[in-house]
């Protein structure tokens, strides 16, 4: 009798389907159409336009929070305006003036003959100051609530305090326009109840799987981790129970540096016969299409069995400046022929409503009792630039949080955050809070739920919150993220293999315990060695 005979060996192993909604008017859209290639505009255009939009929101909760302080603080217009002695507040965009940050000016007074000094880890600095702006001119902000709050340029603030005879503003309170509103995503009262009639026919929860950093091409390749984690999507390896785990997983996310930063090696020139091709002192360089190839090749296995979103990062051939634009299709070979390989801008919102239905009017439309979520993916540009303005206690996490009560992903764009000259708009700008706000290229995998109650004055109305996710680079911590779509519980999967991953394990400066969490899978050769849970809402 075989020894496998009494293993359990489910019903189904099929997999999940979920329906990438296409963008509502509220969305903004991240692809520069041809009339938008234009750089003859200035970046200043991005601030005022940030500023016009924002200040009304930061005004209401200025209003709201100091209405009742003593003193009756009055909102002064203009930062030029304001009284010594007399207690208001104003309304303005945060400029750090730091010493230490880049100054395109001496990159180019600078001798072209002397490399640039290497870039910073760091912009701060006991020198730096803080000032507020607007249309009119700058004002200088003091005080210990300045030196306590976290802020970068770009943000939009409204500060509480009154002038000194010194001409700078000693702040007492900072408030900013704190969470956007989120539209209810969850399903309808009458739908939830149609779901839960028979227990027994509910449909199982859909995971999407997030990565970032593959870093296909490096001195140190992760290429047996990559085929790990391709043989765990497929289920093709693993144990039954990673099997069925695997099979609820949707979709996949891969949030940006899938390929190394590109090193072209000089090559001794090689003297030919022929003379119209010899060249005195030309020097050709060597490049290997042999990381494109290999990343097609992992793409081409998991885009079979599901669903894939690609992001540019920071490593890949992409443009330098944000929003980056989608890889061209065609650079993936045999992927790029399946409709489920989807090249995505960085950054990009989906919308994926959970279950669906195949019809001959709609090849494939949410459920009538489907969740809808809204995510917003990068890949992590903007939090590590905003890194380098603080110091702790401030983390990655922290930092990330604020953005979602600043309502700018990147509010250090267009200063030391190389971006697109938008004349006319600010696309950065989070008019809706989003479901999930993933973030890649990190050193370390955090999560957080924020949450904020919502000012209505209806009892049934939800608060707005929002799940936080950092991706750290795969090929160093050799880490999966999966995220619930229906109660945005988070867990990791594993794939870090002793000799394979390329030093993801040590300290930097805001390395803090990990949450312990219960591990959920045991561990089995050549698979994933652990499952942890971040918890259940």
């Amino acid at each position: 009798m075989s020894k496998y005979a009494n293993v359990p060996i489910p019903s189904t192993l099929e997999r999940p389907s979920t329906v990438v909604l296409p963008p509502d008017g509220n969305t903004p859209s991240f692809v520069i159409g041809s009339h938008q290639k234009s750089y003859k505009h200035q970046y200043s255009n991005i601030y005022f336009i940030r500023l016009r939009l924002l200040r009304d929101c930061v005004q209401e909760q200025a209003r709201k929070k100091w209405a009742t302080i003593a003193g009756n603080p009055t909102l002064i217009p203009r930062v030029l305006e304001v009284e010594k002695g007399k207690l208001c507040y104003v309304i303005g965009t945060v400029y750090m003036d730091m010493p230490l940050k880049p100054n395109v000016m001496e990159d180019i007074g600078r001798d072209q003959s002397i490399a640039p000094p290497p870039p910073l880890k760091k912009f701060c600095s006991a020198d730096d100051s803080v000032m507020l702006e607007d249309e009119s001119g700058r004002i200088k902000l003091v005080g210990e609530r300045v030196n306590n709050t976290g802020l970068v340029t770009g943000v939009i603030i409204g500060a509480l305090g009154m002038e000194t005879p010194n001409g700078e503003f000693e702040v007492i309170d900072i408030c900013c326009a704190e969470m956007a509103p989120q539209p209810s995503t969850e399903a309808s009262a009458e739908d939830k109840n149609a779901m839960d009639v028979d227990d027994e026919n509910k449909r199982p929860d859909e995971w999407i799987a997030v990565i970032s950093g593959l870093d296909v091409g490096s001195t140190s390749p992760s290429d047996g981790q990559i085929q790990m984690l391709a043989e765990y999507l497929t289920g093709e390896g693993c144990s039954v129970k990673e099997q069925v785990s695997a099979s609820q997983i949707s979709r996949l996310i891969v949030a940006g540096d899938s390929l190394a930063a590109i090193e072209l090696a000089s090559v001794e020139p090689v003297v030919t016969e022929d003379k119209k091709s010899r060249r005195y002192g030309q020097e050709t360089l060597s490049f290997s299409p042999q990381p494109i190839l290999t990343l097609s090749s992992a793409l081409h296995d998991l885009a079979m069995s599901m669903p894939i979103h690609i992001l540019p990062g920071e490593s890949d051939p992409s443009g330098t400046i944000l929003p980056q634009q989608p890889f061209p299709r065609a650079m993936f070979g045999d992927a790029s022929r399946f409709p489920t390989m989807v090249c995505e801008t960085n950054p990009t919102y989906l919308t994926i409503a959970t279950g669906s239905e195949e019809s001959e009017d709609a090849p494939s439309k949410p459920l009538r009792n489907s969740i809808k979520r809204k995510l917003l993916v990068n890949s992590g540009q903007p939090l590590n630039d905003m890194f380098k303005y603080l110091t702790k206690p401030h983390t990655r996490l922290s930092i990330l949080e604020s953005t979602l009560r600043w309502r700018h992903m990147a509010p250090t764009a267009p200063d030391t955050l190389w971006c697109h000259p938008y004349f006319a708009e600010d696309p950065f700008l989070l008019t809706e809070t989003p479901d999930i706000y993933i973030v890649g290229g990190q050193k370390r995998f955090r999560t957080k739920l924020v949450s904020q109650k919502n000012s209505s004055k209806d009892k049934n109305s939800n608060s707005t919150r929002c799940r936080i996710i950092m991706v750290p680079s795969f090929a160093e911590t050799g880490i999966l993220v999966l995220v619930n779509l229906r109660t945005l519980a988070v867990k990791c999967v594993d794939f870090s293999v002793h000799g394979m991953s390329t030093g993801g394990r040590e300290k930097d400066e805001e390395q803090v315990p990990r949450p312990a969490s219960p591990v959920l899978e045991e561990q089995q050769p050549l698979a994933p060695k652990t499952s942890m849970d971040y918890g259940y809402l």
